[in-house]
């Protein structure tokens, strides 16, 4: 691994974004990243955090119209509540904070301890759970669905609205709504490699992919043959569709995700996308916008997801507003 310790390479690379990005604020000893100019203008605050590992999720959202801050925590595991409240009380310019919180066990009772904390100091909180996740109910780390793809488009459609002025209330209901119309499903073709253990995270043999893997590299629906581009587009979009369909009668265009999981390169994920795109084509869904890349990822792990959140023209116009982060800009 490209790192100088296990022990350093959460503080290292928080290190390096410091240098590569003067406009953000890293505080590396108490793991905050944080917009210089949270405060300016009166917006409400969206902080967001998790393990590290899932990069560029949640640092390289930090930024105009995206993130107001962020806080890593050690590799796959959740930040701690200090880290939380810290964030909030440095973006808070008295509109109230947003919390973004993937639905993972320490992360939710983390958050929620911190959004108790953070109101005990005078702040106004509310929090947005994501759970977008079709392919199991609940996992090794979580109650219900796991959050996964879909925080991308939580944070920022609510990371637009904050930044147009929209009050605390305004922000969580776009944020809530766009978890509720959005679903994913992941696949991997190899195990991940925390730099803690040295060695993959779970044994998936040669010639073989897990169908529903979550990021941390939760065990999926069930374990396969490895299948074509096609194929696996045909299952994943499948599932997430059949998912929607049970929010009720499909209505408009959709926001399409395909992530990577950090070793797949983009090669193989447009083509992915072009048999994603081909499968929504032949079954009547149009889609309005496309996204394409590693976006929340698991260490090494090869493989994908794919994320479709069902989108009006409220949602379409706060996607196309624009962002500046280390990882997702466009319109400015």
């Amino acid at each position: 691994m490209l790192i100088n310790s296990p022990q350093t390479v959460v503080a290292d690379a928080l290190r390096g974004m410091a240098a590569a990005h003067p406009e953000l604020d890293v505080d590396v000893e108490r793991r905050i990243v944080v917009r210089r100019d949270a405060r300016d203008g009166g917006r409400v605050g969206v902080v967001s955090g998790g393990g590290s590992g899932h990069e560029p999720l949640h640092a390289g959202f930090v930024g105009h119209g995206m993130l107001s801050a962020a806080c890593p925590g050690e590799v796959f595991t959740s930040p701690v509540p200090d880290q939380m409240v810290r964030a909030a009380a440095a973006v808070d310019s008295g509109q109230g904070v947003l919390f973004v919180v993937k639905n993972y066990t320490g992360d939710v009772l983390n958050f929620e301890m911190a959004a108790e904390l953070a109101e005990e100091d005078g702040l106004r909180i509310e929090r947005v759970l994501v759970d977008d996740d079709v392919a199991v109910t609940d996992s090794l780390f979580t109650a219900g669905r796991r959050g996964t793809g879909a925080t991308l488009f939580v944070e920022k459609i609510a990371g637009a609205a904050a930044e147009e002025g929209a009050p605390l209330e305004r922000v969580a209901a776009l944020a809530r709504q766009v978890d509720e119309c959005s679903r994913s499903f992941g696949v991997a073709l190899s195990a991940c490699t925390t730099p803690a253990k040295g060695s993959p995270t779970f044994d998936l043999p040669d010639g073989e992919l897990e169908l529903g893997i979550g990021i941390h590299g939760e065990p999926g629906r069930e374990r396969r043959p490895m299948m074509s581009a096609r194929e696996i587009a045909e299952v994943a979009v499948g599932a997430v569709l059949e998912e929607l369909a049970r929010i009720g009668p499909a209505d408009g265009p959709v926001l399409a995700l395909v992530n990577g999981m950090g070793a797949t390169p983009l090669l193989e994920l447009y083509g992915f996308h072009a048999e994603v795109a081909r499968v929504l084509a032949e079954r009547g869904v149009p889609v309005a916008r496309a996204l394409v890349g590693n976006y929340v990822t698991s260490l090494d792990m090869a493989g994908c997801s794919v994320t479709l959140c069902r989108a009006d023209e409220e949602l379409l116009r706060l996607w196309d507003a624009p962002v500046r982060t280390a990882a997702l800009r466009w319109g400015l």
